[in-house]
């Protein structure tokens, strides 16, 4: 049993919007190592510091973003910030978790497209490039850690790898059939299904809590249809606006235009966390559109770890690039086309995202602990496994046989990866000290040659 210190028995006073404001920009500029990170990151401050919310409620928020498409981090922050300040409060807290990390985004990949001929740039990424496909092993792990608990769910990972790496299988239909296996599974079999471990009668109490375990849902929170409509049309109006604005300037095969419905799409079907988004953005980004290169993607992960905010914000860079490439303002206004590539990339695929929140939040608030809602998340995680580590053998490809298997291999390369992935595993090193020292070796490395 946790003993609590008398001074935190006592309920914390309400939290002021402007206080709120000044906490979700500061976790704007901090929210480095991944999604991991970023919730640990909330609930040490939010639930055993400031205890703005307790650790049932927290978990129970989590539970359902995690069902959610999209950044779980991100959509965490603003349903955290929803229920405490309602609509604005989410919107504030969703919007400050990104734009930050938006705008330095932008800004390193204007000097990656720009400086990446240079030899020292070229050295740092070549450093970087192994460190990334580590990460996404060790991603794949972890994963697979928490949410392959029985043979049922390692086999939905192993045939979501085999059909996504031997058929070539949209990762869109991988997500609903293990959705659905998932919806079955808890009437046939419940106890595979039963979520990874975030919920149950175990949980923490680090004191009285602003919206506590038993607080009532606040007057905003409550469902009403009148609400979901509003919304819903709402959100609906914005993107439809913001994309018909786009088909009368460029056309609906405009490269802007394009965007605007790949991460519509993109934002929509990514279920699973950040790391079952690229699969989708490769898929699209590299071989549909050829907005970039595979190697390309690779270093835009690597910019995107280094980042504050969610993983996701890697379709900025995906958009910048092809903003930039596609020369869509002419060769003249490069920087211009990749900012607006860039905000277009982040508007479609964040959009959803809110009206998730604000949509159903009222929903999940009135459901809790039904495993009916939580199985099809535990079957689209054990083939979110299976998607990822596939993502990992091509950047162990590319990284390794940089010209193809007809090609030298790139034992340093080889050895830069293995060195970070054993610093992730055993010694716990944190994604943006591991590619610093990453870089450092790689750009040591290309000197010497």
């Amino acid at each position: 049993m946790t003993t609590i210190a008398p001074e935190v028995i006592k309920q914390p006073a309400a939290v002021s919007f402007r206080e709120a404001l000044g906490y979700w920009l500061k976790l704007g500029f901090i929210s480095f190592g991944g999604p991991a990170g970023q919730i640990s990151m909330m609930h040490q401050e939010l639930v055993e510091k400031r205890r703005w919310i307790s650790e049932q409620r927290f978990l129970h928020a989590l539970n359902y973003t995690m069902v959610l498409p999209g950044p779980e981090a991100q959509q965490l922050a603003t349903y955290i910030g929803w229920l405490l300040h309602g609509v604005w409060g989410g919107i504030a807290a969703g919007v400050l978790f990104v734009l930050p990390s938006l705008f330095i985004l932008v800004a390193l990949t204007w000097i990656y497209l720009v400086y990446a001929d240079l030899p020292v740039i070229e050295g740092i990424l070549y450093g970087i490039k192994p460190a990334v496909t580590a990460i996404v092993v060790f991603a794949a792990y972890r994963i697979g850690s928490r949410a392959l608990k029985n043979n049922v769910l390692r086999a939905m990972a192993a045939v979501a790898f085999l059909a996504i790496f031997a058929l070539d299988v949209p990762f869109p239909w991988i997500v609903v059939a293990a959705g659905l296996t998932g919806y079955i599974g808890a009437h046939f079999m419940p106890g595979k299904f039963v979520a990874g471990g975030h919920q149950g009668a175990s949980v923490k109490s680090f004191g009285a809590a602003l919206i506590d375990d038993n607080t009532p849902v606040p007057e905003h929170a409550r469902f009403k249809w009148g609400r979901v409509i509003a919304f819903l049309l709402a959100g609906l109006s914005l993107g439809a606006g913001v994309l018909l604005v786009l088909v009368g300037n460029y056309g609906w095969d405009g490269t802007l235009t394009q965007m605007g419905w790949f991460f519509t799409k993109a934002a929509l079907v990514t279920f699973g966390g950040a790391y079952a988004v690229l699969p989708y953005v490769y898929q699209g980004g590299v071989d549909q559109y050829a907005w970039l290169s595979g190697s390309q993607m690779i270093d835009g992960l690597a910019l995107g770890e280094t980042t504050p905010g969610p993983l996701i914000m890697v379709v900025a860079f995906v958009g910048f690039v092809g903003g930039w490439t596609r020369e869509i303002f002419g060769p003249e206004l490069l920087p211009l086309a990749g900012m607006a590539g860039a905000s277009v990339a982040a508007l479609f695929t964040f959009l959803p995202s809110f009206l998730f929140i604000l949509v159903g939040g009222p929903v999940v608030e009135a459901t809790r602990h039904d495993v009916k809602y939580t199985a099809p998340l535990t079957g689209i995680t054990a083939a979110v496994v299976g998607v990822v580590l596939n993502l990992a053998v091509f950047f162990a490809y590319h990284v390794l046989w940089p010209q193809g298997f007809e090609a030298h291999f790139e034992w340093f390369s080889a050895l830069i990866g293995a060195a970070a992935f054993v610093a992730l595993f055993k010694y716990q090193v944190g994604v943006v000290q591991l590619i610093g020292a990453c870089a450092v070796v790689g750009l040591g490395y290309s000197l010497l040659l």
